[in-house]
């Protein structure tokens, strides 16, 4: 499994985000925001329409990427500044 594991501090909290392929049989990547130990905002993106895609390996790690740093922003946006 490959993924992102980002400590991120906010308005003097600390946010643990965690992002992973969670390969077969899910076919998708999950990203989890951590607050105190609790979880707080899950986020899954399904890749099956990409499974025969001769670029699969690069399109994971894309969308990785992609929804690591998305979930990163809703963050620093405010987004769980009341949660």
């Amino acid at each position: 499994m490959a993924g992102f594991n980002t400590k991120i501090e906010h308005n003097g909290i600390s946010y643990i985000v965690q992002t992973q392929d969670l390969g077969s049989p899910s076919f998708c990547i999950e990203s989890l925001i951590y607050k105190s130990g609790r979880a707080l905002a899950p986020r899954k993106t399904f890749y099956l329409k990409h499974l025969n895609s001769p670029t699969l390996k690069e399109k994971i790690n894309q969308l990785l990427e992609d929804q690591h740093k998305t979930m990163l922003k809703t963050i620093t946006d405010g987004q769980f500044d009341h949660s």
